[in-house]
């Protein structure tokens, strides 16, 4: 097939296409990491995005049944340079371009992605066309206008029906009773509470805090999730309400950081072309330790904003000075802007886990 790229500025970028026949409109934006690529696809924070992968050889160790972040691929397309369409890997089932197609979703490879990347970095994200199906420029253009980028995708990419996960951890302690705000949450997030004896009722967007509040938690956690986070509005109510009508202790993972500081009455801003990657530094002002991490965001808090709210930041960027993490001065809520699951160090950012298991512990010892 002939794959197409256009971009909104009239940029057109021609390659090889595969994966399903298709064409998506959708924010396109680039990810950094080596390896990855189908945690990345299956993650729902990429929502309404069409992927460039920075990374030349894309494939090579195929598809497994182990390694998906959710139910299915959530981003709208993927850009690569190189396609191996001979993984080699005892765990893969399928080839990359045999699971997009079964995903229904386009890819295009053969064009230099360095390019697309240098692009995305000095003008910022840009509105996308992809496509599989040998449209022609005029009809790419037509598209691409009338496509529409949406932020509120964290309204789908939730569940729409509240669920119990039982915790995995073995121990005979009583299991900590967490309250899920699911924005589009990554599986393994919810792995790393539940092998920490956490039993987990995940809820759906925009659910009231006066029904997660009568099930009378230990914690409060807020999920990662697509979109620009002020289109959030039935969150962003529902968790000013859970912090001023209770002193549950509370964390929040990527959008669900931004989310927590929008309900304190912070404020926050696009980025010109994001942070995705598995290689980003960050600095953490209470260990007075660097770690690398994992991240995935196109917004970001405005350091100022949450001063005022009653908020410390308590981590910053290595390469741009972004809030990467706060919490309350006088409330048990703490948050980052990174993903401590991803596990990029590998394990470097797992306390954050354990500080909330250890509020939760405080709680329960002191009641």
């Amino acid at each position: 097939m002939e794959g197409l790229i256009y971009l909104e500025d009239g940029t057109v970028f021609k390659g090889i296409g595969f994966g399903a026949r298709g064409t998506a409109v959708g924010e396109l934006v680039f990810n950094t990491s080596m390896t990855g690529y189908q945690k990345i696809l299956t993650d729902p924070s990429y929502k309404g995005q069409i992927i460039t992968m920075t990374y030349p050889l894309i494939g090579n160790y195929g598809v497994s049944d182990i390694d998906n972040e959710s139910d299915g691929i959530h981003a709208f397309g993927l850009v690569i340079k190189d396609l191996c369409d001979m993984p080699s890997n005892s765990n893969s089932v399928m080839s990359l371009d045999q699971w997009l197609r079964e995903q229904n979703v386009p890819g295009v490879f053969g064009v230099d992605t360095r390019q697309i990347t240098k692009k995305i970095r000095k003008f910022g994200t840009v509105k996308c066309l992809i496509s599989t199906e040998d449209i022609s420029i005029a009809e790419a253009k037509e598209l691409c206008s009338k496509g529409e980028l949406r932020g509120d995708w964290m309204k789908e990419a939730s569940t729409k029906e509240k669920y119990v996960l039982e915790p995995t951890a073995v121990t005979e302690e009583k299991p900590y009773e967490v309250a899920v705000l699911d924005f589009g949450v990554k599986t393994n997030i919810l792995r790393c509470l539940q092998v920490r004896n956490c039993r987990l009722t995940v809820y759906p967007y925009g659910t009231p805090a006066a029904e997660i509040l009568q099930e009378k938690p230990d914690g409060i956690f807020l999920t990662n999730g697509p979109g620009d986070p002020e289109e959030a509005k039935e969150a962003i109510e529902e968790v000013h309400n859970l912090i001023r009508t209770s002193e549950v202790p509370m964390f929040g993972i990527c959008m669900g950081h931004q989310i927590l500081a929008l309900a304190l009455g912070g404020k926050t801003y696009k980025l010109k072309y994001g942070h995705r990657g598995g290689n980003h530094g960050v600095y953490d002002k209470e260990t007075k330790r660097s770690y690398i991490t994992s991240q995935n965001h196109g917004y970001a808090v405005q350091h100022e904003s949450i001063i005022l709210k009653g908020m410390e930041v308590t981590h910053l960027n290595l390469n741009d000075g972004t809030v990467e993490g706060m919490e309350h001065r006088d409330l048990p809520i703490f948050s980052v802007q990174f993903h401590p699951e991803a596990s990029p160090g590998p394990d470097d950012n797992a306390y954050l886990f354990d500080k909330f298991i250890n509020r939760m512990k405080g709680d329960r010892e002191n009641a």
